[in-house]
């Protein structure tokens, strides 16, 4: 016989917010169980530090748990949540006030999909000599390039799921896409052809895009 905590689990997430606002205070603590290690993923990767990371995970969970009640329901409660942390995330850039690199000509950048790739996503704060030649040149990028870039080349969503995450459109999301990658690829071109002894993983068939 399932116990009142084997009952929440089988909720959906719209249920589980629903329960959240009326007070129920185990519906929560399921959300961020279900989602909690795909929004490190995003924050560690547009972060690229884990106690950065950590500290907007910690703001994202936090504004959202005190923020349910303005859900409206027009997305999925996944992409809600993953909006928050995308924003904690550009919060904590702002701070930092990151400054772009200059732009170059356009070219395809398998990189970003080659450290979606590999690695365990159990471990995110693994940082090999290409993971880290990753992050320092994802920090040169203008704040919505860099998102873009991860979300999509890196974690592999669909552009019409960043562009809801993101809230632009789709258009808008290819085009940072395509700059992006540009003006990392004088940066980043030494991992396009690794040598043996370098820990990067051929890609099978790319990232998800659309």
């Amino acid at each position: 016989m399932n116990t009142a905590m084997d009952a929440v689990r089988e909720l959906p997430d719209r249920e589980l917010l629903t329960r959240h606002n009326q007070g129920d205070e185990r519906a929560f603590g399921e959300l961020v169980r279900r989602h909690r290690e795909r929004m490190w993923a995003v924050a560690i990767r547009v972060l690229g530090d884990p106690e950065e990371a950590s500290d907007a995970l910690q703001d994202a969970f936090l504004s959202a748990f005190r923020g349910a009640h303005r859900f409206r329901g027009e997305a999925m409660v996944s992409t809600w949540l993953h909006r928050i942390v995308v924003n904690a995330c550009h919060d904590r850039i702002r701070r930092k006030m990151v400054r772009p690199a200059v732009p170059t000509d356009d070219a395809n950048l398998d990189v970003l999909s080659n450290e979606r790739l590999k690695g365990s996503s159990n471990d995110p704060t693994h940082r090999s000599d290409a993971a880290m030649d990753v992050h320092s040149a994802l920090e040169r990028l203008p704040t919505e390039q860099r998102l873009a870039l991860v979300l999509v080349d890196m974690m592999g969503y669909r552009v019409d799921e960043a562009a809801e995450i993101l809230e632009v459109a789709p258009g808008t999301v290819k085009s940072r896409c395509a700059r992006g990658r540009a003006r990392l690829l004088p940066y980043l071109s030494h991992l396009r052809n690794p040598g043996p002894s370098q820990d990067v993983t051929s890609p099978r068939g790319g990232g998800r895009r659309s």
